[in-house]
């Protein structure tokens, strides 16, 4: 498994909220599902609050 790097933004209390974060997975179409399966379930965030600027090996 690769670690890839997932940069964009989320909807915040106080207005969009900047990340980046380092997911491992096989390819990047899995790393940048996991990273919408995790601020979903951890901030509770649907899809379309989460903007993907990039994913890069």
């Amino acid at each position: 498994m690769s670690e890839f790097t997932v940069t964009g933004r989320f909807v915040a209390r106080d207005g969009w909220q900047e990340f980046e974060k380092q997911i491992e997975a096989p390819n990047q179409n899995v790393a940048l599902e996991r990273t919408y399966t995790n601020f979903g379930s951890q901030l509770g965030l649907k899809r379309r609050d989460i903007d993907i600027y990039g994913v890069t090996a």
